[in-house]
């Protein structure tokens, strides 16, 4: 199978991208490479990619660049999408507002405009579980409305969903969107929580916990991510031959569409996440406590029981198991 992964030097992309060569895919990578954090660390990401067996090739690209694109989709004739390039961060997203609507609106659609022409067999794409936002209902359901974002990120999360369906609708292109839950494990953004926190751990600095600590987050390894990623894509979306217009199922569709969350179905405790992280680095945290930032939820709590249903994902990584697996990694990169 011929995969085009955008996004392939990011954190998720990297690693299915090894994962499917790996399998013995062909795989297409594509990513601009930008500055939101250190490029060195995607490029390190890429070097590995390319000692991978398998067929592989590469190309820096912007998605918000409509005839590269479109150049790719008809040079490289990928028969599966999956879609992960997108300006990412919640807060970010309130103080730099037209990169996200340039990545996550423009570049979304430029991919599955491109998808549609060519005719790709899946396009899959990262959506978030973010666009739950003042949704305090848990655990979080793709039954649940998501109509009150909580930041410009969590809106284009949302968009992309309706943009996704209605190529599903008009054109029968069939489309999956994965409501992404905290990720976590080697190879991980540097913006992130578990990222910094050992970063400034190591180094004696204090650690900044908002909600004075008192939040939980359905925190998922990178494993556990890209076997339900690469499960969802063989599982083609099609029509829910038991969808009711009179009252429609928010995660399906008499569309090929469908939306599925994508994490830990277990909650954890964020000062228990801060303990383990302790425990695995053997040094005691400095932590500064902080009021709730505008954009942040409190609590996220994944319900997967389609994903479970549909296509047996399971995550089966513990944060005991996860956290210190992530510390060796970063001993190991960062020569600690």
């Amino acid at each position: 199978m011929r995969y085009l992964v955008t996004g392939a030097a990011g954190f998720i992309g990297s690693h299915c991208c090894q994962r499917l060569l790996a399998g013995g895919h062909e795989v297409l990578g594509i990513d601009n490479l930008n500055d939101y954090y250190d490029p060195a660390l995607k490029r390190a990401r890429l070097a590995r990619l390319a000692r991978q067996v398998g067929r592989w090739t590469f190309h820096e690209l912007d998605i918000a660049d409509r005839a590269g694109i479109e150049r790719l989709f008809a040079d490289g004739r990928p028969q599966r999408v999956i879609h992960l390039a997108a300006q990412a961060g919640v807060r970010a997203s309130l103080t730099a507002p037209l990169s996200y609507i340039e990545a996550n609106l423009v570049g979304f659609a430029n991919v599955i405009v491109a998808a549609w022409q060519h005719k790709v067999e899946h396009f899959v794409y990262a959506s978030s579980s973010s666009v739950y936002g003042l949704n305090a209902a848990l655990p979080f359901s793709t039954d649940q409305p998501v109509d009150h974002p909580a930041s410009l990120y969590a809106a284009t999360k949302k968009a992309n969903e309706l943009i996704a369906h209605s190529y599903s609708h008009c054109f029968r292109l069939p489309t999956t969107g994965l409501r992404f839950f905290t990720v976590y494990g080697p190879w991980g953004r540097p913006d992130m929580a578990l990222y910094s926190f050992t970063k400034a751990i190591i180094q004696g600095e204090p650690i900044q916990l908002y909600n004075q600590g008192k939040m939980r987050r359905s925190f998922t390894y990178i494993d556990d991510i890209v076997e339900g990623v690469l499960r969802t894509t063989d599982h083609v979306a099609a029509p829910d031959p038991a969808f009711d217009a009179g009252a429609p199922d928010p995660a399906t569709s008499s569309a090929p569409w469908r939306i599925y969350n994508i994490g830990n179905h277990r909650s954890e405790d964020l000062l228990t996440y801060v303990r383990l992280l302790e425990e695995s680095l053997g040094r005691t945290a400095v932590i500064e406590y902080l009021p709730l930032q505008t954009g942040d939820v409190v609590a996220t709590e994944a319900d997967i029981s389609r994903l479970q249903a549909d296509v047996g994902y399971t995550p089966g990584t513990p944060i005991s198991t996860g956290i210190p697996r992530f510390v060796a990694w970063y001993r190991e990169y960062h020569n600690v």
